[in-house]
């Protein structure tokens, strides 16, 4: 019931969320971070020959405010400073400072329950697939934002087909970062399931295990009340995904994280996914297997909504 309140009370941002949707991004106003400031909106381009766009040498962050603050921060900008080594680009400033960047935005905009993105790219001086001498970006944005997917299906529960893409092996890709390139398959496997009638997409990893929805990790319920979620061996171990679990742990439900095969799924009686984006979604379907928005989800997503709205509730 908690959960119903909380949709309710949030209509009138989700209201201003799908309104501010129907505004292209590049049309919007206000300012983005740009290497080191505050530039105008609209001012924040870059050219049409650049090496993030044409060879994928580009990572991110994506970032939730809550109550003019930014969930898990310097979690968030760690991870991004790791995906840059990753990927082999030098960022130009150090973690304190994209941390400072990230709250001088947000509180520009005036920002109260939004997403930021920062991202880092390598830019125009090269145009080959080598880039050593290419100068690297980094900007900022911040929006308000309401719900990923629609609100109902935060009580209904959200339909997923199975995806045709799997997730490659961990040692033809950077798996366990954010770079921009990994997130084509995902496109693919979005694309496809809506065309089906579906909301999102299970991607299974290279060993036809399940790995993902297409941006969040994914959680199982099991008659015994235990919660099952993938290793993430192939894929990104989500900062959203290791707060649930810490917050199963503390309510002494049991959660095992290891591999899970597709015949498995009629056995579960519950399934949810997690992400900063997408937070805490029951799924109703997966293919051709029903499950319950239990008791059980519906209490995780109160107690994390608890946690990261923690400033108000105080």
């Amino acid at each position: 019931m908690l959960l119903r309140n909380i949709l309710f009370s949030n209509k009138k941002k989700d209201i201003l969320f799908f309104s501010m949707e129907m505004i292209p991004y590049d049309k919007r106003s206000g300012k983005i971070w740009f290497n080191g400031k505050a530039v105008n909106w609209q001012d924040a381009q870059i050219h049409v020959l650049n090496h993030g766009l044409h060879y994928a040498s580009c990572v991110f962050e994506g970032e939730r405010v809550y109550d003019g603050e930014i969930f898990k921060l310097e979690e968030h900008t760690e991870r991004l400073f790791y995906s840059a080594k990753r990927m082999g680009i030098v960022v130009p400033y150090n973690q304190k400072e994209i941390n400072e960047a990230c709250k001088n935005i947000v509180n520009i905009q005036k920002i109260k329950n939004g997403y930021v993105r920062p991202v880092i790219w390598r830019g125009s001086e090269m145009m080959a697939i080598s880039a050593q001498k290419n100068k690297v970006h980094v900007a900022i944005a911040t929006w308000e934002w309401g719900s990923y997917f629609d609100p109902k299906l935060k009580v209904e529960g959200i339909k997923l087909n199975i995806s045709k893409w799997r997730r490659p092996a961990p040692n033809t890709i950077p798996w366990d970062t954010k770079a921009a390139g990994l997130y084509m398959i995902c496109t693919l496997s979005k694309h496809e399931a809506e065309e089906q009638g579906f909301t999102d997409s299970l991607m299974l990893d290279f060993e036809g295990n399940i790995a993902e929805a297409t941006g969040a990790n994914i959680f199982f319920k099991s008659e015994d009340g235990q919660l099952h979620t993938p290793i993430p061996d192939s894929f990104l171990d989500g900062i959203t995904r290791r707060a649930v679990i810490e917050i199963a742990k503390a309510k002494n439900i049991k959660v095992n994280e290891r591999k899970i095969a597709p015949n498995e799924l009629e056995k579960f009686v519950g399934c949810f996914l997690t992400g900063t984006a997408a937070e805490i979604t029951p799924v109703s379907k997966i293919d051709k297997f029903d499950f319950k928005v239990c008791t059980l989800i519906e209490e995780l997503s109160n107690d994390y909504q608890n946690i990261v709205r923690k400033k108000s509730a105080a």
